[in-house]
């Protein structure tokens, strides 16, 4: 039965995975950026692609995935350049001569949010008891379980805090973006790992609280990343290095600081500090 599903749900991702990719592109310049479902979720890209078109006459075709399936895109050639966050994903696509031009761009948090009642008793500053405290309770615990850097640093922190769950009973995989898995968390009373800037987007339509917020092992690092021209001549190189400069200088910096959200501040800018 595992394996009949597995296979229903990679054919499903892939499908959709296919869809992804425009069929139809702007006319005059252009590039594809592949990027994860948290800064469309949350708004940056809304408020960033206008004015970069704006001021550069350079339309962006956004797609946004996971990271995993971002990296998977560019890798074939399939987009110009790369907003991700999972830094050995990102460092992988590199060595493999896929990427060039690696570049941190703005960091965010993670969040551990849950039900207001947190019958798991997660609440607090320790991020690793406070998955120890989901896992020994047996509370549902919903992960996107498909291969983003959200699902990728919800695995590293269920490692450091000693546990490894398996999908099934408590711990379920819904194989969806985060704006989704929030959705599905909030309607079933269960937790769940969420960037921030998607979570006060989605806010006032959850009732969900955060539990564990702004520590060390929850800061998420975004990078931008060019696809290797040597290795994908397709590429519109040229149109994409305007846009990772643009992003990583002076006007992307500012604009992504001052992105809010009711307030709420959730990127932070950091292209010249030292990358991780």
């Amino acid at each position: 039965m595992g394996q009949r599903w597995g296979g229903l749900i990679l054919a499903v991702a892939t499908i959709v995975l296919a869809l992804a990719v425009p069929a139809v592109l702007p006319q005059g310049r252009f590039i594809v950026l592949a990027t994860t479902t948290s800064t469309e979720d949350s708004g940056l890209l809304d408020y960033l692609l206008p004015r970069f078109t704006a001021e550069t006459g350079i339309q962006v075709k956004e797609i946004a995935v996971g990271t995993g399936q971002a990296l998977g895109l560019a890798s074939r050639g399939d987009a110009d350049v790369v907003l991700v966050h999972a830094p050995k994903s990102e460092l992988a696509f590199v060595a493999a001569g896929d990427g060039m031009d690696r570049a941190q761009v703005m960091y965010n948090y993670f969040v551990l949010v849950g039900p207001a009642g947190d019958p798991a008793s997660a609440a607090g500053n320790d991020t690793a008891a406070a998955f120890r405290r989901i896992a020994g309770c047996g509370c549902t615990f919903f992960s996107r379980g498909d291969g983003s850097g959200t699902h990728t640093r919800e695995l590293q922190l269920w490692s450091a805090a000693g546990s490894a769950p398996e999908s099934g009973g408590w711990y379920k995989e819904t194989g969806q973006g985060m704006g989704a898995t929030l959705r599905i968390a909030n309607q079933l009373r269960g937790y769940t790992l969420s960037d921030d800037g998607t979570f006060y987007v989605m806010k006032p339509q959850l009732d969900l609280a955060v539990l564990v917020e702004n520590q060390p092992p929850l800061l998420n690092q975004y990078s931008v990343i060019l696809v290797n021209q040597t290795k994908h001549p397709n590429v519109r190189f040229n149109e994409a290095r305007v846009f990772h400069d643009w992003l990583v200088g002076i006007e992307g910096q500012e604009l992504i600081g001052l992105f809010g959200i009711a307030g709420y501040f959730p990127f932070h800018p950091n292209a010249r500090a030292a990358p991780p």
